[in-house]
């Protein structure tokens, strides 16, 4: 146990993160449990991902309406979304707007960054340090780091022989980035890359995409709203929470009860057309309600997909490149991404054959020899998901045992909420939970978060820790969900959903691929019952402990 130092601040709860997910845990443990509570931020600013994610073309991909809060009336009466899907600027700028509005500022310390959270048993107690040495003791940990938080840039050789400008997408400069001009390169073809390539073409004098694996991109179909739009919006509330809250993923959208196989080859293609010209994920929720569990159902919606491709691509090479192989599991939202592949300024290179060997002085160049040449390389690559900012901070439970070294094999989560051997350590829409819209789950588990720890102080209990059936159960119904879904043959089989993307990191689920009706009443159902799947001392007894 490392020493506590005279100044350690004491407090009820330390929050690790100023996103979504923080910025909820710290308004529903101070605000409405009554908790001293301290949020520990490693930016310069609250926001989260918001805040480190400025790339050109940055917004969200799910109703702006929706990637919101939802616990208060007053804040959803007094902002309004300009666009279908609000931009990187106006989310930070929400989130500050949050921020002052409920005076969450003066319980958060930016810049500081979690190293180490150590657990005394003794004293049931956790001792949270920063990287400046700042020592924090609380009784409730709360991790809201995220599941895509943690930047992974691929470890090619040469990285600092490049004479150019170099940037990771996941932390681009504040200062603005010119591109007039300039060659410049896209590694990478996840959702950053399919929304910047957009905007980097109409500046760029030359831009290369290298492309690994093609994924799926809906036309988000993005508009503005207008006065009369955003006061529907308002009055409609009550009725747009319903919806994400039985909804599959958690948009403001209705889950379909139509069979592909019980539609004639015309009502199927009819209604492939009216989801697509409709925008955003309808084609994959609204469409077919067997599209992620029937093969042929599978096939014939990424099949349109693929013709709605070479429909717009001019160059047949080039649209067959851009043409997913896969199943169609988690598609992208585009902003005009296959149109920009038009552009003579624009080309597309596939590394699946031939491989980035290295980065040079000049540029990049490929396992067959081919060099480019750049001015800009652009690193959108992804991120360790999941688990890495956790395992980037040194988390030691009862008998010092590291978080990480207990996930060793992958995560293991009970709901996504609570560690075996972690007591008192909750997590705001951590690994295993629901893989969906990430403000709307950041409500439901910040709200499970409090009625936890009300529960303990209600009754006089010191610490919960999930039991090993629990966790053991969840793990399988995690790992259940996602193979018995087209996730298991999809992309997603080789990304970041189950650590694919990381050398050497374990295969397994990051995040629960279930239905948000499910998950949310599985949740609750948990603290209505008492809290059945956590050991709490001296609960079966009645005594303190």
């Amino acid at each position: 146990m490392p020493t506590v130092r005279a100044d350690a601040v004491e407090v009820d709860a330390v929050v690790i993160g100023a996103g979504f997910s923080g910025l909820r845990a710290l308004y529903e443990l101070r605000d409405e449990v009554g908790l001293s509570v301290r949020l520990l931020e490693a930016g310069s600013d609250v926001g989260g991902v918001w805040y480190w994610n400025r790339y050109p073309g940055a917004r969200c991909d799910s109703d702006s309406f929706t990637y919101c809060y939802s616990f208060s009336k007053e804040l959803q009466e007094k902002w309004s979304w300009s666009e279908r899907y609000a931009t990187q600027p106006e989310i930070l700028e929400y989130l500050h707007f949050v921020a002052e509005m409920f005076d969450l500022r003066r319980d958060i310390r930016l810049d500081s960054r979690v190293r180490s959270a150590v657990r005394d048993e003794r004293e049931n107690r956790w001792l949270v340090e920063t990287a400046d040495g700042q020592q924090y003791r609380c009784t409730y940990l709360v991790t809201a780091v995220g599941p895509l938080s943690s930047v992974f840039t691929p470890p090619f050789p040469g990285l600092d022989s490049f004479g150019g400008e170099l940037y990771p997408a996941a932390r681009w400069p504040a200062e603005p980035v010119g591109f007039t001009g300039k060659r410049v390169a896209i590694v990478g073809t996840g959702a950053t890359s399919i929304q910047m390539t957009p905007m980097v073409a109409a500046a760029a004098a030359r831009l290369t995409v290298f492309q690994r694996t093609a994924p799926y991109v809906l036309p988000a179909r993005n508009r503005a709203h207008d006065p009369v739009s955003q006061q529907e919006i308002k009055a409609g509330y009550d009725a747009i929470w319903a919806r994400t809250s039985r909804q599959t993923f958690a948009l403001a959208i209705e889950d379909t009860d139509r069979l592909f196989a019980e539609c004639t080859p015309e009502q199927q293609h009819r209604v492939m057309e009216q989801a697509w010209e409709l925008g955003g994920f309808r084609l994959m929720f609204e469409a077919f309600a067997d599209v992620m569990t029937d093969e042929a159902c599978n096939e014939a919606v990424a099949g349109f997909v693929r013709e709605k491709i070479r429909a717009i691509v001019d160059d047949p090479a080039v649209a067959e490149l851009l043409c997913p192989k896969n199943s169609l599991t988690r598609p992208q939202l585009g902003h005009f991404y296959y149109e920009t592949f038009n552009r003579d300024n624009v080309s597309l290179v596939d590394v699946s054959a031939d491989p980035i060997a290295e980065v040079t002085a000049s540029g990049i160049r490929t396992t067959s020899g081919r060099e480019y040449g750049f001015d800009v390389i652009v690193f959108a690559t992804g991120f360790d998901g999941g688990t890495g900012a956790l395992n980037a901070i040194d988390i030691r439970g009862t008998d010092g045992r590291l978080l990480r070294d207990a996930w060793r094999d992958g995560p293991r989560a009970y709901l996504g909420l609570g560690a075996e051997g972690f007591p008192n350590l909750f997590m705001s829409f951590g690994p295993q939970s629901l893989f969906a819209n990430a403000p709307v789950v950041s409500e439901h588990t910040a709200r499970w978060i409090g009625r936890a720890i009300s529960y303990l102080r209600d009754h006089g209990y010191q610490r919960m820790t999930p039991t090993p059936e629990a966790v053991d159960s969840w793990v399988r119904h995690v790992a259940d969900a996602y193979y018995s879904t087209a996730f298991k043959h999809g992309a997603s089989s080789r990304s970041w959903l189950v650590g694919a993307n990381i050398p050497g990191k374990p295969i397994a689920p990051q995040l629960y691929v279930g239905h948000a009706a499910g998950y949310f009443a599985r949740i609750a159902g948990e603290a209505d019952a008492g809290f059945p799947g956590f050991d709490i001392p001296g609960r079966e007894t009645g005594a303190l402990r």
